[in-house]
């Protein structure tokens, strides 16, 4: 490496958009578009000016960026800092900054609880226009902060659907199918009393949970319940409670479907005090984004979600959204599987 390279390196000299097209032989404007993963360059002078722009340690400055473009770079990931979704949001994390990378774009996370407005975060990036584009999760129904982005022609993607027909880029995981093949999963090893712990209900994907559990109960002709005192996302004291209460009925459940990881421990380890044993007693279906189930308890019957593939899926969606809005939506759906048993 040459000395005004070492020079660019260790911070004496400010690498340009000129200093990258004088290395690579090529126009200002084409390094600078290249930069923007412009559809019309080629793939291979993309990588040639991203390799030299690391090489010299370019940074764009973001305030000229935005000056000349009324572009960020940015991305925001609004999340839920609910306890129960840290396994999700890690997951979508990591994805999305991962498929970010070699692109103009970098990410930041915007957390909500449950105790806050969920229009509030989203109002701010459009209203200020702090980022380019966003990526939400938990979707509703009828979401408001989806009608909210679409009135004001605001790119976004989100990690679920609304039941409103809009068109928008989306990746789902389909909890219709969760619910029917764990249903079906019970019911084959004979399970007649089963109990779901489901996802808040003013979630989406709650109501197609039910729906598919329900479905197939109906033809498998065995009863089941929703704990109505507890979701997948409650305390583990208050799913411990729930659980521990239903287990002491006169007709237990044979047979739990859990919508999330937290749920799953809180259902094993409670069971297990109540003298009961997983795979003997009770037979339990839990849904996970890490794999770890399987190491807990061998005896339980895993189903995996994977979010990192909803994550740059995700990503990719969003930005063919900024850079061709005129384009169709990105969508796709994760069908569920059993997990392979672990020796």
């Amino acid at each position: 490496m040459d000395d005004s390279v070492n020079k660019r390196r260790n911070g004496t000299e400010r690498p340009t958009l000129r200093t990258i097209a004088k290395l690579t032989g090529l126009a200002v404007t084409t390094v600078s578009r290249a930069l923007n993963d412009a559809p019309d360059i080629g793939q291979a002078t993309k990588e040639k000016v991203r390799n030299v722009a690391k090489d010299v340690g370019y940074r764009p400055n973001r305030a000229g960026v935005r000056l000349r473009t009324g572009k960020t770079n940015v991305i925001s990931l609004v999340v839920s800092s609910e306890e129960h979704m840290v396994n999700h949001t890690a997951q979508l994390v990591y994805s999305i900054s991962d498929t970010l990378r070699g692109t103009p774009y970098h990410m930041i996370v915007t957390p909500f609880s449950s105790e806050d407005d969920p229009m509030e975060a989203i109002r701010y990036i459009v209203e200020t226009g702090s980022a380019d584009g966003v990526i939400i999760n938990q979707i509703k129904p009828q979401d408001e902060r989806v009608k909210y982005m679409l009135d004001h022609n605001f790119p976004f993607a989100t990690h679920g659907r609304t039941d409103a027909g809009w068109s928008h880029p989306y990746f789902d995981f389909d909890n219709t199918a969760f619910g029917e093949l764990a249903l079906q999963k019970l019911a084959a090893k004979g399970r007649k009393n089963i109990v779901m712990v489901a996802p808040p209900f003013d979630q989406n994907y709650a109501r197609h949970m039910i729906d598919g559990m329900e479905s197939a109960a109906m033809a498998a002709n065995v009863k089941v319940e929703l704990l109505q005192n507890v979701f997948n996302n409650s305390s583990f004291s208050c799913l411990e409670t729930e659980i521990r209460r239903v287990m002491s009925q006169k007709s237990p459940p044979d047979g739990i479907i859990s919508s999330s990881t937290a749920a799953t421990i809180a259902a094993v380890t409670t069971i297990e005090s109540c003298g009961m044993t997983i795979g003997k007693d009770v037979d339990l279906v839990g849904k996970e984004a890490v794999p770890f189930l399987g190491y807990f308890r061998r005896n339980i019957i895993v189903v995996r979600e994977d979010v990192r593939q909803a994550g740059s899926f995700l990503a990719e969606a969003l930005m063919r959204r900024i850079r061709s809005p005129q384009d169709p939506p990105m969508m796709d759906i994760e069908y569920p599987k059993v997990a392979e048993a672990l020796d």
